[in-house]
C-alpha cells in the first residue's frame, strides 16, 4: 500500500520529469511497488525515498530516468569514490583495510568524477578512509553535484561548523555518520578509537544545525546483533537522535577477519532485517534503509561491476566498495575502458557477490587481502552468477522488446 503523501510527491515528480511517462510500464509499476515500502519525505528541500536513490526533485533523478530507464545506458548509475585512505579509526570490518598505493591528487579525483558522470553515474558516494580529511572535499562535491546526487559517508572526524556549511553550499544532499551501537564503549571498541561515539554524535548535531542536508546514520550490524534482536534497540536509539535515516548494512566478508562462513548473514537473518525495515517505515519518523533489501532478489539485486563502480583513493577500479579486487587504475587507462572490461564479467544477479564468492577471493589472494588485476581475473574465471533480480528481469525484457 502506498502512503497517501507519496502520491503527492509522485504527482509533482511526474510534472517535473514528464519523461517518466515513456518508461516501460512494467518498470514504473515496479518502482511504485518498491517505493511503497518507504515514506517519501521532504528532507531539507529534497524529495527523498532514501539516500541510495537521487532525490525525486533533483536533476540527477531526471538523468537517471533519461539515461538508464529510457536510453538504457550501458554505464553505471551509481558509484563511490575514495577521497583518502587516511582515517583515525581502525574498524575491524573496514573494506579499505588492505588497499595500498599512492593517493590520487585532487585533479585526478576531479577527472575521475567527470568521467564517472560521462559514463552515466547520477549517484555518487564519497568515502575513504575519512573523506573529511581531504582538504578539497567541498571543491570535489561542487564538481560532482551538477547533475549528480552526492552523499557523504563519514565518521565525523574533523568536522567543524564551517566545513559542514561549505559542504551544504557545495551541493551535498545527504550524509551518513557511522554509528554502530547505542553504547559508547561498544561503538568505540568496534571502531578502534576512544571517543569515536562522541565524535559521531557531535557530527550529527553539526549537520542538523547546518540544515539543507539529509542527515542519517550508517550502521554496520553483525550476526550477533541480529540474533539477539538488538538491531531494533539500535533503531530506537537512532530515532531519538532526530535524524532522517538509518542506513543498515551487515558486516561483509571483505577482509580476512571476516572470511568465515559463520559470520556471513543467512537468508533468515536477511528476512528479519527486511521485516524490521518495513515495520519501522510504516510509522512516521525515522526512515530505515537496509542495503540488503535494495539488493534483494525481489528488487534490484547485486549490481557490483554492472551498475555500480568503486574508484578507491589510489585510483584502483573495483566492482563495489566491498570487493577487494581491481580491474585497473585510472592513472593508466580510461575509466570507461576499465569499466567496460569489468562489466563483461559482471552480468548482475540476485545475490550479493562478495557474500557468495569471498572464498574465491581468499584462495586467489594467498594471504593478500587485495587482489591485483591478474588475480581478479582468476576469481572471475571461477565465479558463477545466479538469476537476475526482479528489476533486471523486467529491464532486460524491455531492452529486447525495444530492439525488436
Amino acid at each position: 500500500m502506498i502512503h497517501l503523501k507519496n502520491f503527492s510527491f509522485l504527482a509533482r515528480t511526474l510534472r517535473r520529469n514528464p519523461g517518466m511517462i515513456r518508461v516501460q510500464p512494467a518498470l514504473n509499476l515496479f518502482f511504485l511497488r518498491y517505493i511503497a515500502r518507504f515514506r517519501i519525505k521532504d528532507a531539507a528541500g529534497h524529495w527523498i525515498v532514501h539516500s541510495h536513490l537521487p532525490p525525486l526533485n533533483h536533476k540527477a533523478f531526471g538523468r537517471f530516468t533519461r539515461d538508464h530507464l529510457l536510453d538504457r545506458s550501458p554505464g553505471p548509475s551509481h558509484a563511490q569514490i575514495g577521497l583518502t585512505n587516511a582515517c583515525p579509526q581502525r574498524c575491524a570490518y573496514c573494506y579499505n583495510r588492505e588497499r595500498r598505493g599512492q593517493a590520487m591528487d585532487t585533479e585526478t579525483i576531479l577527472r575521475a568524477v567527470r568521467e564517472l558522470k560521462e559514463i552515466g553515474v547520477c549517484w555518487l558516494g564519497l568515502t575513504g578512509g575519512e573523506p573529511l580529511l581531504n582538504p578539497d572535499i567541498a571543491r570535489i562535491v561542487e564538481a560532482a553535484a551538477d547533475g549528480c546526487a552526492v552523499k557523504l559517508f563519514t565518521t565525523g572526524s574533523t568536522l567543524t561548523r564551517e566545513k559542514a556549511q561549505a559542504l551544504k553550499q557545495a551541493g551535498l544532499f545527504s550524509v551518513s555518520v557511522s554509528l554502530d551501537h547505542w553504547r559508547p564503549e561498544i561503538h568505540d571498541r568496534n571502531r578502534g578509537l576512544a571517543g569515536a561515539f562522541a565524535t559521531a554524535l557531535r557530527a550529527i548535531d553539526l549537520f542538523k544545525e547546518t540544515g539543507g542536508i539529509q542527515v542519517g546514520v550508517s550502521a554496520v550490524v553483525g550476526r550477533e546483533m541480529i540474533r539477539r534482536g538488538q538491531v531494533e534497540e539500535l533503531l530506537e536509539f537512532l530515532g531519538g537522535l532526530g535524524i532522517d535515516e538509518a542506513w543498515l548494512c551487515e558486516a561483509k566478508p571483505s577482509v580476512a577477519a571476516f572470511w568465515d562462513p559463520g559470520q556471513v548473514i543467512n537468508e533468515d537473518e536477511h528476512r528479519q532485517l527486511v521485516r524490521l525495515q518495513d515495520r519501522t517505515n510504516r510509522r512516521a519518523g525515522l526512515t530505515v534503509n537496509y542495503l540488503g533489501h535494495f539488493e534483494s532478489r525481489e528488487y534490484f539485486g547485486c549490481n557490483a561491476g554492472h551498475k555500480m563502480i568503486y574508484v578507491d583513493a589510489c585510483g584502483e577500479v573495483s566492482p563495489c566498495v566491498f570487493t577487494p579486487m581491481t580491474f585497473g587504475n585510472i592513472r593508466e587507462r580510461s575509466l570507461k575502458e576499465i569499466f567496460g572490461e569489468m562489466k563483461s564479467y559482471f552480468p548482475s544477479e540476485d545475490t550479493c557477490f562478495i557474500n557468495k564468492n569471498f572464498t574465491l577471493i581468499r584462495d586467489a589472494g594467498r594471504g593478500r587481502g587485495f587482489l591485483d588485476p591478474a588475480a581478479s581475473l582468476q576469481v572471475m574465471s571461477q565465479a558463477r552468477f545466479g538469476p537476475l533480480s526482479g528489476f533486471f528481469r523486467l529491464y532486460d525484457r524491455g531492452k529486447r522488446n525495444k530492439k525488436a
